[in-house]
C-alpha cells in the first residue's frame, strides 16, 4: 500500500517565512489610547517562526510529543500563534475550547478531551485549581505570560540559541486538533480535526475567496485568526473582548482597518451590526478592505446594507455557511443577497446561503431525529422540499470526542466509506443548485397544524421598521405546541406602543399562510445569545422564558 503524503498546517508559516521573512505576520494592537510607537507589537513571519521552533524545542524536552493532547487557553497574542503551530509541528494535539462557555461546560469538555498538558495565562490555572478541571488525566501544566506559584513558563524552557524544527510527518487522517463547538444548540461537543481537514480548508478558502499571500486580514474570531498565516497573510488582532464582539469598540476596528491597510476582515453578524450602526451618517470608509468575512449566525440583509455603506462598491460581505464540524459548506455575497434573494427570504423562502465550495456535495434528507448509520438513496427528500441538510467532502469531520452517541446522531457513512456530517439544519436546494437554511432542526415547532422553520417565518416579522429581531419558539400548551413569536425592538422604540405593533406584526404574518397561523406574541428586552459570535438566538431559553409568560 503507497503511502500518503505527509500534510502539517504549521509546514505553511515555515514556507512564509523562508519566502518572505519580513513580511509582518502578527500585529497586535494595543489599543486606539496607547501612544503612537506602542500601539502595535508586530512580529514578522521569519520571527514567528523562530518563537514557534523555540517553543517546539522548549515543549517536546517537557515531554509534550506526538499526539500528546493539549489544551491552550490564552487570549490571541504572538505567544499565542507560536505556540498553536509549535503544538503542530511537533504533532502534538492542541485542545481549544471557548472561555466564555460557562464554567460547568469547561469542566464537562474538557473532562471528555483528557488533556495530558494544560497551558493558560494564571487566570486559567486558577481557574483549573479551584474547579480540578481534567485532573485525573493532566501530567504537567505550563503558563503562557504573568505568574503562578509552581507553574513553569513555556518561555522558560526554550533554548536561547535559535534551532529549526522541522515538521512531524504527520498523515491527512492523523489527529491535528479537538476544537470544541460553541453550545449554542446544547453542550459543547469537541469535533476531532485532522491534518488532512486543516489542510482542505486552508485549500478551499483560498480558492473561494482568491485570497493572496501578503493580504492583511483584521481577525476578530481567534479561531478563524490561525488560517491567516497559513494563508500567508498578516493577522491583525485588536484588542477587544472576544467573547463579546457585540459589545466591541467600533473606532478600535475602524481605526485598525484604517491604519493597517486591512485588505480582508471576518467579523460576526453582531460585530458587523455594531460596527455599521456606529458608522452610520459619520461619512466613515473602509477603501483598504477587498473582502469582509461573517459567519456565525444568519446575517440579515439589513445589517449587510448598512455595512456594504463602509465598502467600495464593488467589494462584497460573503458569508460562508458551515459549522465547527465541517466549513466552508457553501457562500454567497451580499451582491446577491441584496440584489436578488432578499425579496424571497422576506417572503418567507428562508435564507439563500449560497453555491457549494469547491469539493463538496450537499444532500437535503427527510427529516428525522433518529440515528441513520448507512447512506441509503431512500432518505433523500422530494427536489426542492424542505428537509435536513446533510454535507460531505474533505472538511468534514468524521467524529466527537469521548461522544459515540452524538457521533451515532450526527454522521452517516456512505456507500463509498467516506463520512457525512448532519448540519442539524434544515433547508432546501433550488434549481440554481443554491442552498437555502430554514433553520435548526431542534428549533422547528412542530405544531398540528404543520411544521413551522424560524427562518422562514421571522424575517417576514422582520421587515417591521421598530423591530431588531424576531426568534420563533414552540411552546407546549394543554398538549399542543403554539407557536409564539419572541419580538426585540430596536433600542429607541423600547417603549413604543406594543399593541400597535402587535396588530402590524399580525398584517405582515397574514400575508402569508404560514406565518398568519402564529397568534401568540411576546416582547422581550434583550435576547439570549451565543458567547462565541453574540449572534446565535439561545431560543431554546426563549422558549422557556414564553412558557412562562403565555396565559
Amino acid at each position: 500500500m503507497t503511502k500518503r503524503a505527509s500534510v502539517n498546517i504549521a509546514s505553511h508559516l515555515a514556507a512564509m517565512a523562508a519566502a518572505h521573512p519580513n513580511n509582518p505576520a502578527v500585529v497586535i494592537s494595543r489599543g486606539r489610547k496607547a501612544p503612537l510607537d506602542l500601539r502595535y507589537q508586530v512580529s514578522s513571519f521569519a520571527e514567528l517562526d523562530r518563537l514557534t521552533n523555540a517553543f517546539a524545542h522548549g515543549l517536546t524536552s517537557a515531554g509534550v510529543v506526538r499526539g500528546t493532547r493539549t489544551v491552550l487557553m490564552a487570549p490571541p497574542s504572538r505567544d499565542f500563534f507560536a505556540l498553536t503551530f509549535a503544538l503542530f509541528k511537533i504533532g502534538a494535539v492542541p485542545v481549544f475550547v471557548d472561555p466564555g462557555m460557562g464554567v460547568k461546560n469547561l469542566g464537562e469538555c474538557l473532562a471528555e478531551a483528557e488533556p495530558n498538558v494544560f497551558i493558560g495565562i494564571p487566570k486559567a490555572h486558577l481557574a483549573r485549581l479551584l474547579l480540578g478541571w481534567a485532573k485525573k488525566t493532566l501530567r504537567f501544566v505550563l503558563r503562557v505570560d504573568g505568574w503562578f506559584p509552581g507553574v513553569k513558563s513555556v518561555s522558560s524552557l526554550a533554548p536561547k540559541e535559535h534551532h529549526p524544527f522541522p515538521c512531524e510527518t504527520t498523515q491527512p487522517d492523523e489527529t491535528a486538533a479537538i476544537l470544541f463547538t460553541s453550545g449554542s444548540t446544547g453542550v459543547p461537543k469537541g469535533a476531532v480535526y485532522t491534518h488532512g481537514v486543516f489542510d482542505s480548508q486552508v485549500r478551499l478558502l483560498k480558492a473561494m475567496y482568491r485570497i493572496q499571500p501578503g493580504e492583511i486580514d483584521l481577525a476578530t474570531f481567534p479561531l478563524f485568526a490561525l488560517f491567516a498565516p497559513a494563508l500567508g497573510m498578516t493577522s491583525v488582532i485588536p484588542k477587544m473582548d472576544f467573547t463579546r464582539p457585540a459589545s466591541v469598540d467600533p473606532e478600535e476596528i475602524i481605526g485598525l482597518a484604517r491604519d493597517r491597510g486591512c485588505t480582508t476582515m471576518f467579523g460576526s453578524p453582531a460585530l458587523l451590526d455594531r460596527v455599521g450602526r456606529y458608522a452610520e451618517g459619520k461619512n466613515v470608509s473602509l477603501p483598504s478592505l477587498n473582502r469582509v468575512i461573517t459567519a456565525g449566525a444568519p446575517v440579515s440583509a439589513l445589517i449587510l446594507d448598512r455595512f456594504s455603506k463602509l465598502l467600495r462598491p464593488e467589494v462584497e460581505i460573503v458569508t460562508p455557511y458551515g459549522a465547527t464540524e465541517s466549513l466552508p459548506v457553501a457562500s454567497i455575497g451580499s451582491h446577491e443577497i441584496l440584489n436578488k434573494t432578499r425579496e424571497d427570504t422576506d417572503s418567507g423562502a428562508g435564507v439563500c446561503v449560497g453555491r457549494l465550495a469547491p469539493e463538496m456535495e450537499v444532500r437535503i434528507i427527510r427529516i428525522s431525529d433518529e440515528p441513520i448509520p448507512k447512506w441509503s438513496e431512500s432518505l433523500r427528500a422530494e427536489p426542492g422540499a424542505v428537509g435536513e441538510i446533510v454535507v460531505k467532502g474533505p472538511v468534514v469531520t468524521r467524529e466527537y470526542v469521548s461522544r459515540p452517541d452524538l457521533t451515532a446522531t450526527a454522521k452517516i457513512v456512505d456507500a463509498d466509506g467516506s463520512v457525512m456530517h448532519r448540519m442539524g439544519d434544515v433547508g432546501w436546494l433550488d434549481r440554481e443548485g443554491r442552498l437555502w437554511f430554514c433553520g435548526r432542526k431542534t428549533h422547528r415547532a412542530r405544531t398540528e397544524e404543520g411544521e413551522l422553520f424560524t427562518d422562514q417565518c421571522e424575517p417576514i416579522f422582520n421587515r417591521h421598521p421598530k423591530v431588531r429581531r424576531t426568534a420563533l419558539v414552540g411552546v407546549k400548551s394543554n398538549g399542543k405546541v403554539r407557536p409564539v413569536l419572541c419580538v426585540e425592538l430596536e433600542p429607541e422604540f423600547a417603549d413604543a406602543d406594543q399593541r400597535t405593533i402587535v396588530q402590524e406584526l399580525k398584517e405582515l404574518g397574514a400575508e402569508f399562510s404560514h406565518t398568519s397561523r402564529i397568534k401568540d406574541f411576546l416582547f422581550h428586552p434583550h435576547f439570549p445569545v451565543d458567547v462565541r459570535h453574540n449572534a446565535k438566538i439561545f431560543r431554546e431559553k426563549l422558549a422557556d422564558w414564553a412558557a412562562t409568560k403565555l396565559p
